[in-house]
């Protein structure tokens, strides 16, 4: 405990913390940029892997990720006002374990996601859109299914997101993944409680596809990526300027 709090009082020199009653002391909720003035806010949601302890941990995590798209969002349309909620409030499963391949974790977090989002919506009345990685991919749509105030949900580096098609989600649906990621090889299937279905990167899905470049499973908010800055060109609403 002593370390998480060292860690987060480190943290809290870089960011804002979202904190509700009752949040456990494994979870962190961070904003870069000022909520209040913000035209577009973003939300990244991480997939497996991810704890207090590695949230900071460059770009691959949630902290350097948001850093990452708030920089390359400066660069790019210097003049719009981005603010970007790097989340971790849910139990992330490891990689190496059942949970990784079951809803279990999925679905709790979805609960937490939506209360973040209706958290969000009493601070800002700007447009809200979700960057989801692997794993977070597959929280996020069951997040949004029910209905949820965001324009966009990005997936990135998806097993599946438990949907037969884009269309069973309200929001507009984007779909990435790297040339050199891993999971490509996962079979998009589901089998009982184990897997999440169709392949949002496949044609019949009915996503926008945007071109992630040559990257592998984490490396889709590394600077100079074309995932990067289609990422960012999806949190900024410049829908025309997003490449496939």
């Amino acid at each position: 405990m002593l370390k998480q709090l060292a860690l987060a009082g480190v943290l809290a020199a870089a960011g804002t913390f979202l904190m509700w009653p009752g949040q456990p002391s494994g979870r962190l909720v961070r904003t870069y940029g000022d909520l209040a003035t913000a035209g577009r806010v973003a939300v990244v949601v991480p997939g497996a892997d991810t704890t207090v302890a590695t949230f900071d941990h460059g770009t691959k995590r949630p902290g350097g990720a948001a850093r990452a798209l708030m920089a390359e969002a400066a660069r790019l349309a210097p003049g719009e006002r981005l603010a970007v909620v790097a989340w971790l409030g849910y139990d992330s499963p490891p990689t190496l374990s059942i949970g990784v391949v079951t809803h279990d974790a999925a679905d709790a977090g979805a609960a937490e996601l939506r209360r973040t989002v209706a958290d969000l919506r009493t601070r800002t009345a700007a447009p809200i859109v979700l960057l989801c990685h692997s794993y977070g991919s597959v929280l996020c749509a069951k997040a949004a299914a029910a209905g949820l105030p965001v324009t966009d949900l990005a997936v990135f580096g998806s097993p599946g997101l438990d949907v037969p098609s884009a269309d069973a989600l309200p929001p507009r649906v984007w779909a990435g993944l790297g040339d050199n990621d891993w999971i490509r090889f996962v079979p998009k299937t589901k089998i009982g409680p184990l897997g999440f279905g169709a392949d949002p990167m496949s044609p019949g899905f009915g996503a926008r596809v945007f071109e992630a470049g040559p990257g592998g499973h984490s490396d889709y908010f590394s600077p100079g990526t074309p995932s990067l800055r289609n990422l960012t060109m999806i949190a900024l609403g410049r829908w025309d300027r997003v490449t496939s």
